[in-house]
C-alpha cells in the first residue's frame, strides 16, 4: 500500500532490496572527498603535500564540505551495515564478514599503501635515508621522528573508527534481549520520526561539538572523543534509518528546510572564513555562533542529502555496481597517490590552478588504476576490500558492490 505525506505526495516503502539512491550518494561523497583533500593542499591548515602556496580564498569552497562529508560517510555506512545485517545468518556471520572486509584491507593499507605518505613528509623536512631504511627502522618503530609519530595512521583512521563501531553495534545486538531492541529502535523513531527531527538533531551536534573538544577531530581512537560521539551518532541514524518508514517519510517532507538551514549555516562559517582568513584568530565572541553555524549546516546537509537521494537517485545505471565497488579501493590508494604526485608536481612550475587540476586528474586516474588493477588479481582483491571471485563464468559485480558497500 502507497502512503502519503502531509503534502499529498507519494511516498516510496521502505526498501526491502538495495536503496540505489545511497549508492550515489555514497559515491558522490568520496568523489568529494578527493577534491576536498586536493584543495586541502592549497589551504593554512596543513598538510603533508607542499602546494604551490597558499591560496586565500581556497578554505571558504572546502567549507562548504567540511561540517558535513564525515558525518555523511559515517551514516550511511551505518545504513548500509543495516542492510547487509539483515541479509546475513547471524550477527555473528556479520561480523566475520565484516572483519574480513575491512581488517585485512586496513593492515593491507597501514603496512604498504599508507608508509610513502609519511616518508615523503620527512624527506620534505630533511630526511636523508632511503625508502628501504625507512621501512626497515623507522616505519613500525612506534616512536616519534621528526615530527611524525610512527606507524601512521594517516587517512584509515576513517576505517578504523568504522570497524570499531560495527563491532561496538554487533556486541549490543548479540547481548540485548530482541524485546529491548525493539524497543530502543521504537523509541529512537518516535523521537526523531516528526517535527523535533531537525532542531533535535542541531541541538545534539552543537552539545556534543561545544561541550567536548570541539570542532577539530584528533583522528587517534583512544582520545577522539567528541568525533566519537558525533560519528558514532551519525552511524547508528544511519542504521536506525534504514528500517524506519516513518523516519524516512519525515525526512522526505523536511529535505528542503533541512537544505535551506544547512546552506544558512554555511553562509555564516564562509562569512566568518572571509573576516578571518586561514590561522587569524578568530574572536571569542564569535566562537559560539560558528559552533552553532556549524551544527546547522552539519545535520542540515546530512537530512537534505539523504532526502534527495531518497526522492531523485533512487535508480540503477550502468556504471553504479562497478562505482560502488570500486569506492573502497579508491579511499584507499587515494590520498598516498595524492602525496606523490603533489611531491612530482612541487618544481614543474605550475600555478596553483594548473597545479590543483593536475592533481584532481592524477589522483583520480592512480586511484581508479589501483582498483582496476587490484581487482583482477585475485590474491590482491580481499587486500583492496573486495570479495573474492566466485567462479570465473559467473559475473558478480553487483554481489560485489553489495558486500562492499558498508564501508
Amino acid at each position: 500500500m502507497k502512503l502519503a505525506d502531509e503534502t499529498g505526495k507519494v511516498m516510496k516503502p521502505v526498501p526491502t532490496q538495495r536503496h540505489y539512491g545511497m549508492d550515489w550518494l555514497r559515491i558522490g561523497a568520496f568523489v568529494m572527498l578527493i577534491f576536498y583533500h586536493v584543495g586541502f593542499s592549497f589551504t593554512p591548515w596543513g598538510f603533508q603535500t607542499p602546494s604551490r602556496g597558499v591560496v586565500g580564498w581556497a578554505e571558504i569552497p572546502l567549507l562548504s564540505l567540511s561540517a558535513w562529508r564525515l558525518p555523511l560517510l559515517f551514516a550511511i555506512s551505518g545504513y548500509a551495515s543495516a542492510a547487509l545485517l539483515a541479509k546475513d545468518a547471524s550477527t555473528g556471520a556479520f561480523v566475520k564478514s565484516r572483519l574480513l572486509r575491512l581488517g585485512i584491507p586496513l593492515l593491507f593499507g597501514l603496512t604498504v599503501v599508507v608508509p610513502p605518505q609519511p616518508y615523503m613528509g620527512l624527506v620534505n623536512s630533511g630526511y636523508e635515508h632511503g625508502y628501504g631504511y625507512f621501512l626497515l627502522h623507522d616505519a613500525f618503530s612506534f616512536h616519534k621522528v621528526r615530527y611524525e609519530s610512527l606507524p601512521a595512521v594517516m587517512h584509515l583512521w576513517f576505517v578504523i573508527y568504522l570497524l570499531v563501531y560495527t563491532l561496538i553495534l554487533c556486541g549490543a545486538l548479540m547481548v540485548l534481549p530482541a524485546s529491548w531492541r525493539t524497543a530502543l529502535a521504537r523509541w529512537s523513531e518516535r523521537i526523531l520520526a516528526g517535527p523535533a527531527l531537525l532542531p533535535l538533531g542541531i541541538a545534539g551536534v552543537f552539545a556534543i561539538r561545544s561541550l567536548v573538544y570541539g570542532w577539530t577531530d584528533m583522528h587517534s581512537l583512544f582520545v577522539d572523543r567528541a568525533a566519537h560521539l558525533h560519528f558514532g551518532a551519525m552511524f547508528l541514524f544511519g542504521f536506525v534509518l534504514r528500517g524506519s518508514q516513518a523516519l524516512r517519510q519525515t525526512i522526505a517532507r523536511q529535505w528542503k528546510l533541512a537544505l535551506a538551514l544547512g546552506l544558512l549555516g554555511y553562509a555564516f562559517v564562509a562569512l566568518e572564513a572571509w573576516y578571518y582568513p586561514g590561522n587569524v584568530p578568530t574572536p571569542h565572541a564569535w566562537y559560539q555562533p560558528l559552533s552553532f553555524a556549524k551544527s546547522v549546516q552539519s545535520w542540515g546537509m546530512v537530512i537534505a542529502l539523504f532526502g534527495i537521494a531518497d526522492r531523485y537517485w533512487n535508480h540503477d545505471a550502468r556504471w553504479r555496481a562497478t562505482l560502488v565497488e570500486a569506492v573502497f579501493p579508491i579511499y584507499i590508494a587515494h590520498q598516498t597517490v595524492m602525496v606523490l604526485a603533489s611531491y612530482w608536481l612541487r618544481d614543474k612550475g605550475l600555478t596553483a590552478f594548473p597545479e590543483f587540476l593536475v592533481l584532481c586528474v592524477s589522483v583520480l586516474a592512480g586511484s581508479w588504476l589501483f582498483y582496476l588493477v587490484g581487482r583482477e588479481i585475485g590474491p590482491l582483491r580481499p587486500l583492496i576490500g573486495l570479495k573474492r571471485r566466485k567462479s570465473a563464468h559467473k559475473p558478480a559485480c553487483e554481489d560485489r558492490a553489495l558486500a562492499s558497500s558498508a564501508t
